[in-house]
């Protein structure tokens, strides 16, 4: 098109623009009704401008693209602006119209044509700005960096660019921007636009870096670093000081602690790591040289630590610039700084320095003279490895070898050294022990040497038989290639598993608990039916063992030739390896229905033969344990006979004759079967009433002769263990209720013990009778919880604590004969309190286990009174402490909405609570008064549920738990004010040190609280309550809570709440300075020491 023809286009769309925007203004293109605060359709008319803006935008967007340099381009810049302005004042979007005026100002500023400054600023604006609100803001991050050379045209002391900054600033807190490599570009440049916009930055990233990942602060560190690359002059100037360097000393000063430390030290970290980039030695040499040396010899241990690792990562430091020799001598006074600090006094310095080293080791072992090497090997293997001041710094040693041991170079000097730590295998740390064994699987990995030269294998063996899941799991990492090589026949893991049992049984067990972790389920099962091949070897003919033991490659130590079929014990281990490898692959079997029935099919077939040929009892366990693996059809012969021998045990029997029997039972699921058993015994137990012969209706017991005991053992054994426990539960509720009310009925027997003086040869035992009610309650609970969709079971429990308060409870008060004129000396039925204790017990686990609701708790806690308000219920408080804690931990401070409102049940049931424990505390007092060595006895043993109900206690900070601190605070007080009175002469006025210079029950009741530093505060502030609320009128009140804090000042307890209750009793003790200035010697003394002990509580 010929230049006039272009310029009378441009001159006609300039007035179609212009003409356009007139009549329809941008404004009014959103087609708000601003009346009626709602967003309207567009009409038509705003459809039709947009659509002519649109044209004319493309039409310019071409026509610029074709402009020549010598073309006059007037009306085109007119149409510029113009378009510019609706841009401007349009939402930024991703509507067309808006993105075609965008790229229009975006190729002006690159044609750098009139005003281009300031269509540039507004592309690169709504670039900046789009890349914040895009879901996928890549491109639009692109186009930012093309921009980026508009901010050199852009003022940056300029308050209208300030939104630009602000907006800048925010690209650092985006990943989007941090992550692309345009956007990693741009903020780059960034550190070169402004000097005084470097320090703006850091500060922007510093707060922004708690929140950074691990990844990001990885791209920010590559920020800064090739922002400092690509800098110079004062840019660069700036940016090491105030950038660089401060990260450098954050990474010294900050403590470990700190959530930035890391984030820090890994930023600082990636310089050290471009070390081998130009200038960035030189670079830090000097940064590192004014802050460093000093922070290595800081008084304080963490700045030491930190600097450490910095100083020991970075190694070594050297200006490149200097000569050889210069550069020499600064390395080797950074080797001896850093052989001083492996002897630093501070544990956590010498496991820092002992990490820096081995990586010194690490990477410059071929750099380092010999000497200097043996000298850190030695004093790492010989001095550190046995620290015994810090078990940190010897499990440090162990993790940091497995980084020298990744250079080949070191592998023959520590092949010698390795085996002077055999013992560290018996460290009494288990982090230590399971370092070592790392070390030892890195030894093996790298091939440096043989472990077992660097640890016996007696001694891995011994180790793996007692330590714990950890410290085993590693060792048979370590040695399962060596006794179960799944490369080699079946008959060689027979081998080495009889190899293994002769050297250590007790390690064989355990090594083959862990086997299934290093092979497949297919190989256990193999090792299985390779033992059994052995076993029916044994039977047939007593084979030699020579052939089967005739090779262990890997092991030094060979099995003795022996004849299995007579050793027993061989067998026994390998039953016992068979059932340990069955149970690890029982969940593979269940998913492979074929295999399991050819392994139940195998082992089935010579079961009966096992128990006739190993009838030793150490091989009658697994072999019980292996039946209980298979169908009762695999092995008739068993099955069919182990109802009747659970029949025939003998009462006394002991659990491990009987345990897996029942197991077997329940795995076969006939647990319907035992159940009946243990039912029948408990009926047939209980007494029978005879017909009356007489009009007195005299009812004689007489019993049936069963085992109540067996089958109460039976039931703690089915219950006791999830697996059977299932099975049982799983009957369905006839046969347990059956069970559950046979429970109840003991009852009768336990009050006719109760009731009478002399004990009838007919009736069960106490013992026994108290076992069934324990069992009573435990199956409610778990029929509760488990069959009732309501609160039958809950309300057993009720109605077992109504008969606990009629018929146990009178029998809790102290009973003396009648011949006896001294009722001092007469005694509680011991029996009411066995059986109060135990229903206490059983309540306390329905309430912990979350089974208990409002109702039951407040029947529980009404019978709690009950027994405190009887003669001996004193003996029940150890017994009553954990329900009032289950009660009271059953509810969260938040429950309680209304803390005014009397009425609200959390505050009843909380207000019992309160008051019972008053009563408890008044108790102890009254016991401690009466009979000293009983209170004291009583006291001690109540200590544990005081412990934990105070730990629940101090959660509240309002009635009408808080009650809980006042009566403590009330008891300690008096009880202590009441010694004071007592004193006559002021040389008995001593001010206490410890609780065991306070009265009986304020040593105990002090020792509990001062065990716990949330309890202790709320006792303080319950100190503060009550001194400000002038409860407290006298001396010696204060001086009585003088000495509490006296007591807990030199436990070093909660200096905070310590020095408020000071200044509370300050105010209150002053008012008797007048009064008692000329009083009697023995108040004075006691003003005068505590304003002593005021004054040395406030100055703490």
């Amino acid at each position: 098109m010929p230049r006039e023809q272009r310029e009378a286009l441009w001159r006609r769309l300039a007035s179609l623009l212009q003409d356009i925007l007139l009549e329809f203004p941008p404004e009014r293109w959103e087609g708000r009704g601003e009346e009626e605060g709602m967003q309207e359709e567009p009409t038509a008319d705003s459809k039709h401008t947009v659509a002519v803006v649109d044209g004319v935008t493309l039409v310019s967007t071409v026509s610029l693209q074709v402009l020549q340099d010598d073309d006059p381009y007037s009306p085109l810049l007119e149409i510029t602006r113009r378009l510019h302005d609706v841009l401007v004042s349009l939402p930024v979007s991703e509507a067309p119209l808006q993105n075609h005026i965008h790229a229009l100002c975006e190729a002006w500023w690159k044609k750098g044509l009139q005003e281009k400054e300031r269509f540039g600023r507004t592309a690169f604006f709504v670039s900046l700005q789009k890349s914040f609100i895009l879901k996928k803001p890549g491109a639009e991050i692109q186009r930012v960096w093309r921009l980026h050379d508009v901010l050199l045209s852009l003022d940056y002391t300029s308050e209208e660019n300030k939104q630009i900054i602000d907006l800048l600033l925010q690209c650092f807190h985006r990943p989007a921007h941090i992550r692309n490599d345009d956007g990693k570009r741009f903020l780059v440049f960034l550190f070169s636009w402004n000097v005084n916009f470097i320090w703006v930055i850091h500060g922007t990233i510093k707060n922004q870096l708690e929140f950074y990942s691990k990844p990001m602060t990885t791209h920010i560190a590559e920020i800064y670093f090739r922002a400092w690359k690509k800098a110079s002059g004062e840019f660069l100037e700036k940016i090491e000081s105030l950038c660089i360097q401060d990260f450098m000393q954050n990474a010294i000063f900050l403590h470990r602690s700190s959530p930035v430390h890391s984030k820090v030290r890994q930023i600082v970290s990636y310089f050290h790591m471009r070390k081998d980039c130009r200038n960035v030695d030189k670079m830090l040499y000097n940064l590192y040289r004014p802050i460093l040396w000093k922070a290595l010899s800081a008084p304080n241990f963490e700045v030491r630590a930190n600097s450490t690792l910095l100083f020991t990562e970075a190694f070594p430091f050297y200006d490149p610039s200097e000569s050889n020799e210069k550069i020499d001598e600064n390395i080797q006074k950074q080797l001896d700084t850093a052989m001083n600090l492996l002897d630093d006094p501070h544990p956590t310095v010498r496991s820092n320095a002992t990490l820096g080293v081995c990586k010194i080791l690490a990477k410059c072992w071929e750099l380092l003279p010999p000497t200097i090497i043996t000298d850190f090997a030695k004093k790492l293997v010989a001095e550190l490895a046995a620290d015994s001041s810090s078990p940190d710094v010897r499990c440090s040693v162990f993790k940091c070898l497995t980084i020298v041991l990744d250079n080949a170079l070191s592998h023959p000097l520590l092949e010698k050294l390795l085996p002077t730590l055999k013992y560290s295998l018996h460290d009494n740390s288990e982090k230590v022990r399971i370092a070592f064994l790392d070390m030892l699987m890195k030894v093996k990995a790298v091939r440096a040497a043989k472990f077992w030269d660097v640890c016996n294998m007696d001694h891995l063996l011994a180790r793996l038989a007692i330590d714990s899941h950890s410290v085993s799991k590693r060792i048979v990492d370590l040695l399962f290639k060596s006794f179960f090589p799944v490369n080699e026949s079946e008959k060689e893991w027979c081998n080495r598993c009889i190899t293994l049992i002769q050297m250590n049984p007790m390690a064989a067990r355990k090594f083959y608990q862990f086997a299934y972790r290093h092979t497949a389920p297919t190989n256990i099962i193999k090792l299985m039916l390779a033992i059994r091949r052995v076993l029916n070897s044994c039977i047939q003919v007593d084979c030699d063992m020579t052939d089967i033991n005739d090779s262990n490659k890997e092991n030094s130590a060979q099995a003795s030739p022996a004849l299995l079929g007579k050793d027993m014990a061989i067998v026994s281990s390998l039953l016992e390896v068979v059932v340990i490898l069955w149970r690890s692959v029982s969940k593979a079997l269940k998913q492979n229905e074929e295999a399991q029935k050819y392994t139940c099919a195998k082992f089935g077939s010579v079961m009966s033969k096992y128990f006739q040929a190993f009838e030793d009892e150490r091989a009658t366990v697994p072999l019980i344990q292996l039946a209980s693996f298979m169908p009762p059809t695999a092995v008739p012969m068993f099955s069919c006979g182990v109802m009747s021998r659970l029949r025939r045990m003998d009462s006394g029997a002991a659990p491990t004759q009987y345990s897996q029997l029942l197991d077997c039972i329940c795995s076969w699921g006939q647990a319907a079967n035992i159940l009946e058993l243990i039912t029948d015994w408990l009926t047939d137990s209980l007494p029978k009433k005879d017909k009356a012969t007489s009009g007195r209706k005299v009812c004689i017991m007489e019993t049936v002769e069963a085992k109540p005991d067996l089958a109460l053992a039976y039931l703690e054994h089915l219950f006791s263990h999830t697996s059977t426990r299932e099975k049982v539960l799983a009957l369905g509720p006839k046969p347990l209720k059956q069970l559950h009310t046979v429970l109840g009925n003991w009852k009768l027997v336990l009050y006719s013990h109760l009731s009478s003086t002399t004990e009838h040869p007919k009736h069960a035992s106490v013992e026994t009778a108290l076992n069934a009610f324990k069992h009573h309650g435990r199956l409610g609970a778990h029929l509760q919880h488990n069959l009732s969709d309501g609160r039958d079971y809950l309300l057993s429990l009720e109605h077992v604590a109504a008969w606990v308060a009629d018929r146990v409870l009178p029998f809790l008060a102290k009973r003396s004969d009648d011949d006896s004129e001294d009722s001092e000396k007469s005694q509680p039925q011991p029996l009411a309190a066995e059986i109060t204790e135990s229903f206490l017990t059983v309540c306390r686990d329905v309430l912990l286990v979350g089974l208990g609701d409002e109702t039951f708790r407040g029947q529980i806690l009404h019978l709690c009174s009950l027994i405190l308000l009887s003669e001996a219920g004193y003996l029940c408080i150890p017994a009553v402490l954990p329900i009032l804690k289950e009660v009271a931990n059953s509810y969260a401070p938040e429950d309680s909405k209304e803390p005014e409102n009397q009425e609200d049940p959390t505050t009843v049931i909380l207000g019992v609570v309160s008051n019972i424990f008053q009563k408890i505390i008044e108790l102890l007092a009254r016991r401690l008064r009466k009979d000293p060595e009983e209170g004291k006895q009583l006291c001690h043993s109540a200590v544990p549920g005081l412990t934990d109900f105070l730990q629940v206690a101090q959660l509240w900070d309002r009635a009408p738990l808080s009650g809980v601190f006042s009566t403590l605070f009330a008891v300690i007080v008096v009880e202590k004010r009441h010694l004071l009175q007592k004193i006559e002469h002021p040389e008995a006025v001593i001010i206490p040190e410890s609780v065991d210079d306070m009265p009986p029950l304020s040593r105990i009741l002090l020792s509990v609280i001062l065990k716990s530093q949330p309890v202790t505060s709320a006792f303080l502030a319950e100190v503060c309550t009550s001194v400000d609320s002038e409860a407290i009128g006298n001396l010696v009140e204060l001086a009585a809570i003088l000495h509490v804090l006296a007591v807990i000042k030199h436990a070093g307890q909660s200096k905070a709440g310590l020095k408020s209750a000071a200044v509370s009793v300050q105010q209150q003790l002053y008012k008797h300075a007048v009064t008692f200035a000329d009083s009697t010697d023995v108040q004075r003394v006691i003003y005068e020491s505590s304003v002593k002990t005021l004054n040395e509580i406030l100055h703490l």
